[in-house]
């Protein structure tokens, strides 16, 4: 019996793979727990179709995200943080202020996309890094400064 899977399935496939299974297990658990549909013509033809604007739609957020890393791998940003006499960092620097910093550079980027590389090490003044997931497979470096207000 062949069926589409509407989500990914542990050791059988992925969503809108169509895979033959025993008919058991696909009228008795796939079908009725909404994990797959039957296969037919008409369905096949429709996941073709989706399947073709669903890769025109991922073509256009690849070179969206393509286009913001060339943005963001030539900016530098400086983050003010309240510092101690010695330019040790009161609190902390998070991935919320280098999004707004970014804001500022006219960069909109959402602060869970980014990630501090040694985030804990981050307690002095000085130059750090940072990696933003644009896409999938897109990233984009960043060098950030955090500064004494």
């Amino acid at each position: 019996m062949e069926v589409i899977l509407k989500q990914d399935i542990a050791n059988l496939g992925s969503k809108d793979d169509i895979v033959n299974v025993k008919k058991g297990y696909g009228n008795n658990y796939l079908i009725p727990q909404g994990f797959a549909t039957v296969a037919t013509e008409s369905a096949k033809k429709v996941l073709a179709e989706n399947k073709k604007q669903q890769a025109h739609k991922e073509e256009k957020l690849r070179n969206d995200a393509t286009e913001k890393a060339k943005l963001i791998e030539n900016k530098e940003i400086k983050i003010g943080a309240k510092t101690s006499t010695t330019g040790k960092i009161f609190g902390s620097v998070n991935t919320i202020q280098i999004a707004e910093a970014l804001a500022k550079k006219g960069i909109e980027v959402d602060r869970k996309q980014i990630s501090i590389q040694d985030e804990a090490n981050i307690k002095e003044i000085g130059k750090y890094k940072a990696t933003i997931k644009l896409y999938k497979d897109i990233k984009a470096n960043i060098e950030f400064e955090v500064v004494a207000e």
